[in-house]
Protein backbone atom coordinates (compact mmCIF):
# COMPACT_ATOMS: atom_id res chain seq x y z
CA UNK A 1 0.00 0.00 0.00
CA UNK A 2 2.81 2.38 0.86
CA UNK A 3 4.55 1.48 -2.39
CA UNK A 4 1.42 2.36 -4.40
CA UNK A 5 1.04 5.62 -2.48
CA UNK A 6 4.65 6.55 -3.15
CA UNK A 7 4.22 5.70 -6.83
CA UNK A 8 1.08 7.79 -7.04
CA UNK A 9 2.63 10.80 -5.32
CA UNK A 10 5.82 10.64 -7.38
CA UNK A 11 6.11 12.76 -10.52
CA UNK A 12 6.00 9.79 -12.90
CA UNK A 13 3.16 8.10 -11.03
CA UNK A 14 1.12 11.27 -11.07
CA UNK A 15 1.85 11.63 -14.78
CA UNK A 16 0.42 8.14 -15.35
CA UNK A 17 -2.73 9.08 -13.45
CA UNK A 18 -3.13 12.25 -15.52
CA UNK A 19 -2.46 10.23 -18.68
CA UNK A 20 -5.21 7.74 -17.81
CA UNK A 21 -7.59 10.58 -16.98
CA UNK A 22 -6.77 12.29 -20.27
CA UNK A 23 -7.28 9.09 -22.28
CA UNK A 24 -10.60 8.32 -20.61
CA UNK A 25 -11.92 11.83 -21.22
CA UNK A 26 -10.74 11.87 -24.84
CA UNK A 27 -12.23 8.43 -25.42
CA UNK A 28 -15.60 9.57 -24.10
CA UNK A 29 -15.50 12.64 -26.36
CA UNK A 30 -14.44 10.67 -29.44
CA UNK A 31 -16.47 7.49 -28.96
CA UNK A 32 -19.66 8.78 -27.32
CA UNK A 33 -19.97 12.23 -28.89
CA UNK A 34 -18.06 12.35 -32.18
CA UNK A 35 -18.26 8.79 -33.51
CA UNK A 36 -21.97 8.25 -32.77
CA UNK A 37 -22.86 10.78 -35.48
CA UNK A 38 -19.99 10.66 -37.92
CA UNK A 39 -19.19 6.90 -37.96
CA UNK A 40 -15.70 7.78 -39.22
CA UNK A 41 -13.33 5.06 -38.02
CA UNK A 42 -10.35 6.75 -39.65
CA UNK A 43 -10.71 9.90 -37.56
CA UNK A 44 -11.50 7.80 -34.47
CA UNK A 45 -8.13 6.10 -34.89
CA UNK A 46 -6.37 9.39 -35.66
CA UNK A 47 -7.77 11.32 -32.70
CA UNK A 48 -6.87 8.66 -30.14
CA UNK A 49 -3.30 8.24 -31.37
CA UNK A 50 -2.75 11.99 -31.62
CA UNK A 51 -3.99 12.30 -28.04
CA UNK A 52 -1.41 9.75 -26.84
CA UNK A 53 1.42 11.22 -28.90
CA UNK A 54 0.84 14.81 -27.80
CA UNK A 55 0.59 13.92 -24.12
CA UNK A 56 3.83 11.91 -24.17
CA UNK A 57 5.68 14.51 -26.25
CA UNK A 58 4.64 17.48 -24.10
CA UNK A 59 5.34 15.63 -20.84
CA UNK A 60 8.88 14.66 -21.79
CA UNK A 61 9.66 18.06 -23.31
CA UNK A 62 8.53 19.67 -20.06
CA UNK A 63 10.53 17.12 -18.09
CA UNK A 64 13.85 17.75 -19.82
CA UNK A 65 14.38 20.92 -17.82
CA UNK A 66 11.22 21.41 -15.81
CA UNK A 67 12.75 24.21 -13.81
CA UNK A 68 13.19 26.36 -16.92
CA UNK A 69 10.14 25.17 -18.81
CA UNK A 70 7.61 27.83 -19.67
CA UNK A 71 4.14 27.96 -21.11
CA UNK A 72 5.77 28.67 -24.45
CA UNK A 73 6.65 25.00 -24.87
CA UNK A 74 3.06 23.87 -24.51
CA UNK A 75 1.59 26.77 -26.47
CA UNK A 76 4.03 26.19 -29.30
CA UNK A 77 3.08 22.54 -29.60
CA UNK A 78 -0.55 23.46 -29.16
CA UNK A 79 -0.35 25.82 -32.13
CA UNK A 80 1.49 23.33 -34.31
CA UNK A 81 -0.87 20.42 -33.73
CA UNK A 82 -4.06 22.48 -33.70
CA UNK A 83 -3.49 23.70 -37.27
CA UNK A 84 -2.18 20.35 -38.51
CA UNK A 85 -4.04 18.72 -41.33
CA UNK A 86 -3.29 15.89 -43.73
CA UNK A 87 -2.28 16.78 -47.28
CA UNK A 88 -3.92 13.66 -48.71
CA UNK A 89 -7.41 14.70 -47.63
CA UNK A 90 -8.94 17.95 -46.42
CA UNK A 91 -10.30 17.62 -42.90
CA UNK A 92 -13.90 18.81 -42.46
CA UNK A 93 -14.65 21.63 -40.02
CA UNK A 94 -16.32 19.35 -37.45
CA UNK A 95 -13.31 17.02 -37.41
CA UNK A 96 -10.93 19.97 -37.10
CA UNK A 97 -12.93 21.19 -34.11
CA UNK A 98 -12.68 17.85 -32.36
CA UNK A 99 -8.96 17.68 -33.16
CA UNK A 100 -8.54 21.12 -31.60
CA UNK A 101 -10.31 19.94 -28.42
CA UNK A 102 -8.26 16.73 -28.20
CA UNK A 103 -5.01 18.64 -28.63
CA UNK A 104 -6.07 21.19 -26.01
CA UNK A 105 -6.97 18.59 -23.37
CA UNK A 106 -3.82 16.54 -24.00
CA UNK A 107 -1.57 19.60 -23.60
CA UNK A 108 -3.37 20.77 -20.46
CA UNK A 109 -3.12 17.35 -18.78
CA UNK A 110 0.55 16.93 -19.68
CA UNK A 111 1.69 20.37 -18.53
CA UNK A 112 0.55 20.16 -14.90
CA UNK A 113 3.70 20.41 -12.74
CA UNK A 114 3.39 18.59 -9.39
CA UNK A 115 7.07 18.04 -8.59
CA UNK A 116 7.13 20.50 -5.70
CA UNK A 117 3.57 20.10 -4.46
CA UNK A 118 2.32 18.34 -1.35
CA UNK A 119 -0.06 15.38 -1.49
CA UNK A 120 -3.07 17.59 -0.78
CA UNK A 121 -2.01 20.02 -3.52
CA UNK A 122 -1.59 17.14 -5.99
CA UNK A 123 -5.16 15.96 -5.32
CA UNK A 124 -6.31 19.56 -5.71
CA UNK A 125 -4.66 19.84 -9.13
CA UNK A 126 -6.23 16.57 -10.25
CA UNK A 127 -9.59 17.84 -9.06
CA UNK A 128 -9.18 20.98 -11.17
CA UNK A 129 -8.38 18.87 -14.22
CA UNK A 130 -11.46 16.75 -13.61
CA UNK A 131 -13.67 19.86 -13.36
CA UNK A 132 -12.24 21.19 -16.65
CA UNK A 133 -12.85 17.83 -18.33
CA UNK A 134 -16.46 17.73 -17.14
CA UNK A 135 -17.11 21.28 -18.35
CA UNK A 136 -15.69 20.48 -21.81
CA UNK A 137 -17.70 17.25 -22.15
CA UNK A 138 -20.95 18.88 -21.01
CA UNK A 139 -20.43 21.73 -23.47
CA UNK A 140 -19.85 19.32 -26.37
CA UNK A 141 -22.83 17.19 -25.34
CA UNK A 142 -25.11 20.24 -25.16
CA UNK A 143 -24.28 21.51 -28.63
CA UNK A 144 -24.25 18.04 -30.23
CA UNK A 145 -27.82 17.51 -29.04
CA UNK A 146 -28.95 21.09 -29.63
CA UNK A 147 -27.73 21.56 -33.17
CA UNK A 148 -29.25 19.75 -36.11
CA UNK A 149 -26.89 17.63 -38.19
CA UNK A 150 -26.67 18.48 -41.88
CA UNK A 151 -24.79 16.81 -44.70
CA UNK A 152 -23.72 17.87 -48.18
CA UNK A 153 -23.47 16.21 -51.56
CA UNK A 154 -21.98 17.39 -54.83
CA UNK A 155 -24.38 16.50 -57.63
CA UNK A 156 -23.87 16.70 -61.39
CA UNK A 157 -27.29 17.98 -62.40
CA UNK A 158 -28.74 17.52 -65.89
CA UNK A 159 -31.80 19.81 -65.82
CA UNK A 160 -29.83 22.99 -66.33
CA UNK A 161 -32.96 25.07 -67.00
CA UNK A 162 -33.91 24.76 -63.30
CA UNK A 163 -30.79 26.48 -61.93
CA UNK A 164 -32.31 29.90 -62.62
CA UNK A 165 -33.18 31.82 -59.41
CA UNK A 166 -36.85 32.11 -60.34
CA UNK A 167 -37.11 28.31 -60.59
CA UNK A 168 -35.57 27.59 -57.19
CA UNK A 169 -38.67 25.85 -55.80
CA UNK A 170 -38.85 23.52 -58.81
CA UNK A 171 -35.16 22.72 -58.44
CA UNK A 172 -35.54 21.87 -54.74
CA UNK A 173 -38.59 19.67 -55.43
CA UNK A 174 -36.78 17.79 -58.17
CA UNK A 175 -33.70 17.21 -56.01
CA UNK A 176 -35.80 16.00 -53.05
CA UNK A 177 -37.62 13.55 -55.29
CA UNK A 178 -34.44 12.19 -56.85
CA UNK A 179 -32.24 12.12 -53.74
CA UNK A 180 -34.94 11.19 -51.23
CA UNK A 181 -33.81 13.81 -48.69
CA UNK A 182 -35.09 17.07 -47.23
CA UNK A 183 -33.10 19.78 -49.02
CA UNK A 184 -32.06 22.79 -46.92
CA UNK A 185 -29.86 24.72 -49.33
CA UNK A 186 -28.67 24.47 -52.93
CA UNK A 187 -25.55 26.15 -54.32
CA UNK A 188 -24.62 26.25 -58.00
CA UNK A 189 -21.01 25.68 -58.99
CA UNK A 190 -19.59 24.94 -62.43
CA UNK A 191 -21.98 25.06 -65.41
CA UNK A 192 -21.28 23.10 -68.62
CA UNK A 193 -23.48 24.43 -71.42
CA UNK A 194 -22.01 21.98 -73.92
CA UNK A 195 -23.32 19.01 -71.94
CA UNK A 196 -26.30 20.86 -70.43
CA UNK A 197 -25.22 20.09 -66.87
CA UNK A 198 -24.19 21.88 -63.69
CA UNK A 199 -22.48 20.95 -60.44
CA UNK A 200 -24.70 21.56 -57.40
CA UNK A 201 -23.84 21.38 -53.71
CA UNK A 202 -26.93 20.15 -51.93
CA UNK A 203 -27.21 20.57 -48.15
CA UNK A 204 -29.84 18.40 -46.48
CA UNK A 205 -31.03 16.98 -43.16
CA UNK A 206 -29.30 13.77 -42.14
CA UNK A 207 -28.92 11.45 -39.15
CA UNK A 208 -25.27 11.03 -40.08
CA UNK A 209 -22.63 13.42 -41.33
CA UNK A 210 -20.95 12.55 -44.59
CA UNK A 211 -18.06 14.15 -46.41
CA UNK A 212 -18.75 16.13 -49.55
CA UNK A 213 -18.06 14.06 -52.64
CA UNK A 214 -14.87 15.51 -54.15
CA UNK A 215 -15.37 14.03 -57.61
CA UNK A 216 -16.24 17.46 -58.98
CA UNK A 217 -13.83 20.23 -58.06
CA UNK A 218 -15.23 23.79 -58.12
CA UNK A 219 -13.40 26.88 -56.88
CA UNK A 220 -14.97 28.59 -53.88
CA UNK A 221 -15.43 31.84 -55.81
CA UNK A 222 -17.61 30.06 -58.38
CA UNK A 223 -20.30 28.92 -55.92
CA UNK A 224 -23.49 31.00 -55.80
CA UNK A 225 -26.53 30.59 -53.57
CA UNK A 226 -29.93 29.90 -55.09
Amino acid sequence: MELLLNLFTSDFGNALVRFLLCMVVNWVIIDRMYYRKSKRRDFYFTFMLISVAIYVLVYFMMGMDRGKATMGVGLGLFGIFSIMRYRTDTMPVREMTYLFIIVCLSVVHAMVDVTSLSEDAIFSELGKLLVIDIIVMLTILFFERKLKVTASKLVQYDRIELIKPEKHDELVSDLEERLGVKVIKVEVGGVDFLRDSAVLRVTYDSNKQYDVNKMYEVRKSEWRHM
